[in-house]
């Protein structure tokens, strides 16, 4: 099995209980200027390789707060199209 089959089969069932009738809400979500400013700096100074280890901590959970959008985003489209497993 697929790592992306075995995560949709983990997390199939709570989508299918919070997405439905929210689908445009969360491809709409936007995040708010000053959290985009910071991650757009840690961003920067992770390139130049210059984050302390506290920033280095904070900028890979905003790393992996957007993998979770974006997979949350993918599944409502899928929701949206009526294409949802």
């Amino acid at each position: 099995m697929s790592a992306q089959t075995a995560f949709q089969r983990g997390v199939g069932p709570l989508l299918e209980l919070l997405l439905p009738g929210r689908e445009d809400a969360v491809l709409s979500a936007q995040t708010d200027q000053s959290l985009q400013t910071r991650i757009e700096e840690l961003a920067s100074k992770n390139t130049e390789d210059t984050l302390t280890p506290e920033e280095r901590d904070e900028y890979a959970g905003y790393v992996r707060a957007n993998k979770f959008v974006a997979v949350l985003r993918r599944e409502a489209k899928k929701f949206k199209s009526g294409s949802a497993a």
